[in-house]
């Protein structure tokens, strides 16, 4: 099957450092040339990828100081994908719902994932208007605000199987926080969950510039605090150490979490999740199992009291069942499957073939 994955420009595939979607777009690209796929990657010319990089812009958007209006790029990697659609079987949008006006006027199919948050009440009308056009959810609560969409499939991430490993050997001597520094994420929860088990935490996280302020604010005194190390951003080969030193991640968000790529790194690495029943977390945490579901703080301590009952190859070998790169893959290639049947479409490589 011919594919083309269109990923956003803000990042490099895959991302340098912090980036979810970059992320997941790049697990998903590398797994389908594996499984024998013909694939096209659209996205920064600092991408890396064994499939055709289609370098569209020399680097990414948050690199580059000169660029002030990201959008600008955007519609011109929607132009270049529409003037090259007919080389396709199936198009692969992971930016939101740009795609939408243009695409469903053309015939190659395609469709989008989604994967931010889908609560804001200015989204309604946008799947109102385009509530043909198909999407993929990354969790089944996702899908929850906006039932009209016309929803083809969910499909949960997956990380390369040997990607992020239990490193052997490492002191176990804190409890862990990965991800961003902002409001939903609430590290200041996370500290003062470990502060109440006496419990050292160390923070990996990056600071966005929009919240900055909320840093500076309300954050940057916590992390004044004797029992918080902040490490700051972390790149993926720093991730097992990190991640397996760790008696557990701390997951305290406060919003309907759309997934939650850092769970299942933490489980990667045979560490046990604490996360906040919202969102996304159901779905991902089996919970005794690879960690424990908590509905607040109090519970939270408690869940750190009892990780002993957890253990860490049954934790790793709830990643190798579930959420493998391999395992999505296959996952989309049946969304593709699908989509072209609805199209009544064949792929363009039997075609050629017959």
């Amino acid at each position: 099957m011919r594919i083309a994955q269109i990923a956003p420009l803000h990042e490099a595939v895959p991302p340098k450092l912090y980036g979810g979607t970059e992320r997941v777009v790049s697990n998903l690209t590398e797994a389908l040339v594996e499984l024998g796929h013909d694939v096209t990657l659209f996205a920064s010319g600092d991408s890396k990828t064994s499939a055709k990089l289609e370098a569209f812009w020399p680097q990414a958007l948050r690199l580059d100081p000169t660029i002030r209006d990201t959008m600008a790029p955007h519609m011109l990697l929607l132009e270049e994908v529409r003037r090259r659609a007919h080389e396709f079987d199936v198009l692969h949008f992971h930016i939101d719902y740009y795609p939408f006006p243009l695409f469903s006027r053309q015939d190659t199919p395609f469709v989008t994932t989604l994967h931010g948050r889908l609560d804001l009440p200015e989204l309604q009308p946008i799947f109102d208007a385009f509530s043909e056009v198909p999407v993929v959810s990354i969790s089944d609560h996702q899908r929850t605000p906006l039932q009209q969409a016309n929803w083809l499939k969910t499909v949960h991430h997956g990380l390369p199987e040997n990607l992020l490993t239990p490193v052997k050997g490492v002191e176990q001597g804190y409890l862990a926080f990965l991800g961003r520094v902002s409001p939903e994420k609430r590290v200041d929860r996370a500290i003062r969950i470990a502060q109440a088990t006496g419990m050292k935490i160390k923070i990996a996280a990056k600071i966005d510039r929009a919240d900055r302020t909320y840093y500076e604010e309300e954050i940057k005194p916590l992390f004044a605090l004797p029992h918080v190390e902040y490490i700051g951003e972390i790149n993926e080969s720093e991730k097992p150490a990190f991640l397996s030193g760790a008696h557990a991640l701390l997951f305290p968000i406060d919003w309907p979490e759309p997934f939650g790529l850092v769970m299942i790194e933490s489980m990667a690495c045979g560490t046990p999740v604490i996360a906040f029943n919202r969102g996304s977390v159901p779905e991902v945490i089996d919970n005794g199992i690879s960690g424990f579901i908590v509905e607040d703080e109090v519970s939270a301590v408690a869940a750190v009291n009892r990780l002993h009952t957890l253990p860490r190859a049954r934790v790793r070998q709830q990643f190798e069942d579930r959420f493998t790169s391999k395992r999505m893959a296959q996952n989309y290639v049946l969304a593709y499957e699908e989509l072209l049947h609805q199209k009544r479409r064949s792929v363009l490589r039997e075609v050629n073939a017959g």
